[in-house]
């Protein structure tokens, strides 16, 4: 599994991004979900995705809330931030989130598409109080529910192909496409001429084709 970014830097990135949540929500009264929105369009949940160590180490969670909203062109003052001992839902969501989106390699944007913010922060209870192995595993389902289609049949039905017009387009057999789209064999394990014939034939990336959640 390829992770997101180096793995020296998620203690660290998941405080972050934690008490970036935590201080939006009871501190600057942002709605969950309108805030992580803004993370998003801001750029610094692509910079935070790509490990940018100066974000990921070099900012606390209440600095990069600012640098979210400076972004973002929102006026705003900057208020003495208030720290309570115990750790919020909204906190628990980030830290967990972090974890999620390290180990996957999804962007947030991707993530929050099928599994919205608000029903990440709900899997709170019983989840806070478990291994984090076992809220990776309800992601996943969540994702998979959520999206059931696999990466090439979207990307084949985006190009308006059919499977036949892909297979004759690549030179894949039709059967092994249909394999690949109804999860019958994994296009991660795929040999590598498959996937460059692919992602010629559909004018993407390789890395476009590659079933991040299974």
């Amino acid at each position: 599994m390829i992770c997101a970014y180096d793995k020296v830097y998620l203690d660290k990135a998941r405080t972050v991004l934690g008490r970036m949540l935590d201080f939006a929500v009871y501190d600057l009264h942002y709605d969950i979900s309108q805030f992580f929105a803004l993370f998003i369009s801001s750029g610094m949940a692509a910079r935070y995705e790509s490990g940018d160590f100066t974000l990921l180490v070099g900012m606390s969670g209440v600095e990069l809330a600012y640098e979210v909203l400076e972004n973002s062109g929102n006026n705003f003052n900057r208020i003495r931030p208030n720290y309570v001992s115990e750790r919020s839902e909204e906190y628990w969501t980030g830290w967990a989130l972090a974890y999620y989106q390290w180990e996957t390699s999804l962007r947030f944007a991707e993530i929050i598409k099928y599994i919205p913010i608000k029903d990440v922060l709900a899997l709170y209870s019983p989840y806070h109080e478990m291994d984090i192995r076992q809220f990776c595993d309800k992601m996943n389902e969540l994702y998979i529910v959520a999206k059931p289609e696999t990466n090439l049949k979207l990307l084949r039905q985006n190009a308006g192909l059919s499977q036949r017009d892909l297979g004759e387009l690549s030179g894949v057999p039709l059967r092994t496409i249909q394999q690949y789209e109804q999860r019958q064999k994994s296009i991660n394990k795929a040999q590598a001429e498959y996937l460059v014939m692919l992602s010629q034939a559909l004018c993407c990336e390789v890395r476009d084709l590659i079933e991040k959640v299974e």
